[in-house]
């Protein structure tokens, strides 16, 4: 298959960041990565080479980002209103500068991009395309915890609720919930062994089916912990739905 990196310095976030580019053709699907990994956290887990069955066809082409997750809310040391100003460049980078450059790569105005990631990379994920549904046609998380507070140690301020879909999608209104309940392509996966939280999937699947969004809940046994066995079986999974 294809693969290439590329790198920029981050206006917004002011570091060198990096993005990996898989497959030749078809629909965009922005990885974020699970908990404080880089780019290359997909590759070196195997998921890519799952999904090479899908990227060798042209069905699907993949962009996998870094996370910035230790400067953030996996970071002890930093004072949490730091944490949440950094989240909140976070997402600029994602909107301002990576979704800018799959429009590049993909030669396309408006490219159709779904977002996708495993654990906190599924908080990521699902937030970014609730709050940005004219950015991205759809969203996959695997294994996700969709509240925000299940990492902020207490701490709460407008940039936690706005980027806790447990928090804000019930007070969500107006076009951009219009332009949710459009959308066709929403899932939510999780196994049920060790360090898994099926209820966190299985809530915000409610929730967001109280709003009028169409989504599906992907709930697996026992036999499937929260690990990258269970998230390589699950995407040659989901797949099949696209």
């Amino acid at each position: 298959m294809e693969r290439h990196v590329e790198s920029w310095k981050s206006m917004v976030l002011d570091k060198e960041m990096e993005i990996a580019v898989y497959g030749h053709y078809g629909p965009a699907f922005l990885f974020f990565p699970f908990d404080g990994e880089n780019y290359l956290g997909y590759e070196e887990h195997g998921v890519i080479a799952a999904l090479a069955p899908w990227l060798h066809a042209g069905r699907i082409k993949v962009f996998t980002i870094s996370s910035i997750d230790r400067e953030s809310w996996l970071g002890e040391e930093i004072p949490p209103r730091q944490k949440s100003i950094r989240h909140q460049k976070y997402n600029r980078y994602v909107s301002e500068e990576v979704v800018p450059f799959i429009a590049r790569n993909m030669r396309s105005t408006h490219p159709v991009i779904y977002t996708a990631g495993v654990s906190l990379g599924a908080l990521h994920a699902v937030n970014s395309f609730l709050r940005r549904p004219d950015l991205f046609e759809g969203t996959i998380g695997f294994s996700g915890r969709y509240d925000l507070k299940a990492w902020t140690n207490g701490y709460y301020d407008n940039d936690v609720y706005f980027n806790s879909p447990m928090d804000y999608l019930p007070n969500l209104t107006g076009p951009a919930l219009n332009s949710l309940r459009q959308k066709e392509k929403v899932f939510l996966l999780s196994g049920s062994g060790s360090g898994e939280d099926p209820d966190a999937s299985r809530g915000m699947g409610e929730l967001i089916g109280t709003k009028g969004i169409k989504n599906g809940v992907d709930v697996w046994g026992e036999e499937f912990g929260h690990d990258w066995t269970t998230w390589r079986a699950m995407m040659a999974s989901v797949m099949e739905k696209f």
